[in-house]
C-alpha cells in the first residue's frame, strides 16, 4: 500500500483501496494427434528379357598342303582360326590339317521372378477432448509417436 499524500492546499490524500492486476496463462488439452507408421508389403511380378551368348565350336578336317599358315579370319560371324601342321617329307611343306570355327550364337530368353516390395503409410488420428474434460496440463500439446 502505497503512503499518504500531501496535496499544495494542505490537503491529506490516504489511500484506502487498490486494485491490482494479476495475469497467469494456463495450458489446456485440447486433444491429441496420434501418428503411426504402417509397413506394408506386396508381391510384383519382374518380367525381363534377358540375353545369353554361348560359343559353338566345329571342327572340319581340310587335308590341303599350303605355302604359308593361314591367317585368323572371319566369315560372317564365324572366326576360322587355322591348325597347320609340318610333316616330314623329302622336303618340308605345310599342310593345313583342319580349321577350328568359333561361331557366336545369341539367344534371348524370358525370365519372370516374384520379388516382395515394400511402402510405408503414415496414419494421423485426431482426437478431440470435450471442453469439460480438457485438463490442465504443463506439457500440453506434447505428445510422443506411437508406432
Amino acid at each position: 500500500m502505497r503512503e499518504a499524500e500531501v496535496v499544495d492546499d494542505g490537503q491529506v490524500v490516504i489511500p484506502l483501496l487498490a486494485e491490482e492486476i494479476s495475469v497467469a496463462k494456463r495450458r489446456i488439452v485440447t486433444g491429441r494427434v496420434e501418428i503411426a507408421i504402417i509397413c506394408r508389403e506386396r508381391e510384383e511380378l519382374v518380367d525381363e528379357l534377358l540375353t545369353r551368348e554361348q560359343v559353338e565350336i566345329e571342327r572340319t578336317p581340310v587335308g590341303t598342303t599350303v605355302e604359308r599358315a593361314p591367317e585368323i579370319r572371319e566369315e560372317g560371324d564365324t572366326l576360322v582360326i587355322p591348325v597347320v601342321e609340318e610333316v616330314l617329307v623329302v622336303e618340308r611343306r605345310l599342310f593345313l590339317k583342319e580349321e577350328v570355327r568359333v561361331r557366336r550364337v545369341r539367344g534371348a530368353e524370358r525370365h519372370q521372378e516374384r520379388v516382395k516390395v515394400r511402402r510405408q503409410d503414415v496414419v494421423v488420428t485426431r482426437h478431440p477432448v470435450a471442453i469439460e474434460e480438457a485438463a490442465v496440463s504443463p506439457a500440453a500439446g506434447v505428445e510422443k509417436a506411437k508406432t
